[in-house]
């Protein structure tokens, strides 16, 4: 129970990437932490393989000194949650706070939107490596990279080094 007492913001979208949502939200639980998950609308959006995730509240909602840290999930949802400049608000307000921006696969869109990571070491989905580097990324093939309070990973099969390193940064452990 090593999170007591942390709140770690989900966003979520069309097309979520299932397990990029559901398995670093069911470990920060486990670990003891509070995970919100926020919407960009909708009520109910189901995931690129169909499982479906009920959102906790809107990212109109929200105040980002209410988190201790944001996962961003892939699939086709970042396409989308890029278009909400309250999503990059979010995102920028997390991020400049010294928290941890966990992002996967690709969701590097939505922190490439907000324009937090040039100059950054990060990874992402070969898919959007180009994209990554366009923005000022010094792209690694990875499977998890830590660049200060920024993680980010491949792919799914990525998730145990991911949600290794978002603990570490949400206990306040070290960066790199």
């Amino acid at each position: 129970m090593s999170l007591q007492g942390k709140t770690v913001l989900f966003f979520a979208g069309p097309l979520y990437e299932d397990l990029e949502l559901w398995y670093p939200k069911i470990r920060l639980e486990e670990e003891g932490a509070r995970t919100v998950v926020a919407g960009i609308g909708e009520k109910t959006y189901n995931g690129k393989r169909g499982y479906p995730v009920t959102v906790d509240t809107q990212v109109t909602d929200l105040s980002s000194s209410d988190y201790d840290g944001l996962v961003i999930p892939g699939g086709f949802a970042p396409d989308q949650l890029r278009r909400f400049e309250k999503v990059l608000q979010l995102t920028r307000e997390i991020y400049q706070a010294g928290k941890p921006v966990a992002f996967i696969c690709h969701a590097g869109w939505v922190p490439i939107s907000a324009r937090i990571v040039k100059g950054k070491r990060a990874t992402s989905v070969r898919a959007i490596k180009d994209d990554m580097e366009n923005a000022g990324v010094l792209w690694e093939d990875s499977p998890v990279v830590v660049d200060g309070n920024l993680i980010s990973s491949r792919t799914p099969a990525d998730l145990p080094q991911f949600c290794r390193a978002l603990i570490r940064a949400l206990e306040g452990g070290p960066h790199d």
